[in-house]
């Protein structure tokens, strides 16, 4: 049994991720847990969006617990998220790590499922990340268009210009997925540039001066963040406005983060069933 649990590391053509080997359940009915990790935040809001997105998963799919848990900051941390899975009664665990880049935390959250998982003799299974899923970049363009809406913008898309704002990385595997998704946008806009809050290049000053070297009309500004944490109350307005003063241009409108969207729980659950399929489920 204990072979059966080792975690082998997958490498795919797009990205890294963790999975189990393929085995078999043979259950009358398994009872059945979903547990998201995230990152972690002390922020409220944030606790609110991953609420909301465990009941919506729960209503979508036949899970009979879905929970939350975060990899570091604040608990409930991954011990008591697998623990409440258990408590719910769950024969077998499916952990979807929700993170939008395979960068060190997503591996450090599989680590700890693993160390987890061998320490009980669980029967878990972990999907991959959000990233390279084609709908992530469907949301960005979603987020556009709320946008020009909220602001009354009569702009057609292909005379606006767009400037995707990341976290960062040191990881040069988070920093390819985030191009990913700003390369899938870039035939929709007139110019489509990125940059990132921290530990990756360009940042927000230089990213911002690069549209508008571009001569644009108006600048879309597109926080590719999952929640309404510090990063977007703060850090991100406050980089923003200053490079938009140094670079004295006026015509600019910053969008929403990611946050609660059916289509995120839609890429949630599709990835736990590619993984759950694989392992006879």
């Amino acid at each position: 049994m204990s072979e059966t649990l080792k975690l082998q590391f997958t490498l795919m053509t797009t990205e890294r991720y963790f999975s189990l080997r393929n085995y078999l359940f043979t259950h009358t009915r398994l009872k059945k847990a979903l547990l998201i990790i995230d990152r972690g935040s002390r922020e409220e809001e944030v606790r609110r969006e991953l609420e909301h997105i465990c009941a919506l998963s729960k209503r979508a799919a036949s899970y009979d617990y879905v929970g939350y848990c975060f990899l570091e900051v604040v608990p409930p941390f991954i011990t008591e998220g697998i623990n409440r899975c258990i408590a719910s009664g769950a024969d077998f665990i499916t952990v979807m790590p929700y993170f939008l880049y395979p960068g060190m935390k997503l591996k450090d959250a599989v680590r700890q499922s693993a160390m987890i998982t061998r320490a009980k003799n669980l029967k878990l299974v972990i999907t991959k990340p959000l990233s390279y899923h084609p709908m992530m970049a469907q949301l960005v363009l979603d987020g556009i268009t709320k946008l020009k809406r909220d602001i009354y913008l009569n702009y057609p898309d292909n005379e606006c210009d767009v400037v995707l704002i990341g976290h960062g990385s040191s990881d040069r595997n988070a920093h390819d997925a985030f191009l990913y998704t700003a390369n899938a946008i870039r035939p929709y806009y007139r110019n489509v540039r990125y940059c990132f809050l921290e530990l990756d290049r360009p940042n927000i000053e230089e990213g911002i001066g690069q549209a508008v070297a571009g001569d644009p009309n108006v600048i879309l500004m597109m926080p590719y963040f999952l929640h309404k944490g510090t990063h977007i109350k703060r850090d991100v307005i406050k980089d923003v406005n200053n490079a938009l003063e140094k670079h004295n241009f006026k015509n600019a409108f910053l969008g929403l983060h990611l946050g609660v969207d059916e289509k995120l729980v839609d890429i949630l659950i599709e990835r736990a069933r590619e993984v759950e399929k694989r392992v006879g489920l």
